[in-house]
């Protein structure tokens, strides 16, 4: 675990970068078979009928197993998309196996934006979000976009929200003792890495 008292948020960003970067393909396929093994039988995946996941970047841990779990049982799956205006912001898009993506301006594969596939982000069951660092107390260090937490601010204007479920996923190796949340930071219920689940 890295200790991240002495670190500012940038240079923990970096060092966590690297770290993940610096895995294996070996071991990142056992990661994301760990992450399958923790997620997929679980009543929180299990129940939810429309989930968000992504496409694995920059070393972050892959969660296409339970993509394509989750279209085997089903389940309506989306993922983040660049809103074109305004630039700051995300949509989420309905994606299906066979599906053509093409790079955002960040080189991430996303879909052709399609209004009619898009849902509200409100009206989705379970978001598995990426992140460069986290803690036990559902703090969240993302790339420094904020994307997420422009996309999920509406959480802080309304206490009662009760969707959707935000879970990080996350190499073991990507847990701090406690990151410094500012006042914009959305926070998850909880983090699941490769072994094991931390509930906030």
């Amino acid at each position: 675990m890295t200790d991240s008292a002495l670190l500012s948020r940038p240079q923990l960003r970096r060092l966590l970068r690297k770290t993940r970067r610096s895995l294996s393909r070996a071991a990142q396929r056992k990661a994301a078979e760990g992450l399958y093994r923790q997620l997929a039988q679980n009543p929180l995946f299990r129940r939810a009928r429309h989930v968000s996941l992504y496409l694995p970047m920059d070393g972050e841990i892959d969660p296409r197993l339970l993509m394509r779990e989750a279209q085997r049982r089903g389940k309506k799956t989306y993922l983040p998309v660049l809103s074109p205006w305004p630039r700051t912001r995300m949509v989420f898009q309905r994606i299906r196996p066979g599906d053509r993506l093409k790079p955002n301006r960040f080189r991430i594969p996303e879909p052709h934006i399609n209004l009619r596939q898009q849902r509200r982000i409100w009206a989705l069951d379970l978001i598995l979000m990426p992140l460069v660092g986290f803690d036990d107390q559902g703090g969240r260090l993302g790339m420094g976009g904020g994307f997420y937490d422009r996309s999920l601010a509406y959480r802080a204007r309304r206490g009662a929200w009760q969707k959707p479920v935000l879970l990080g996923l996350a190499h073991e190796c990507q847990r701090v003792e406690k990151l410094a949340i500012a006042s914009w930071d959305v926070p998850l219920q909880g983090t699941v890495s490769d072994k094991r689940w931390y509930i906030a």
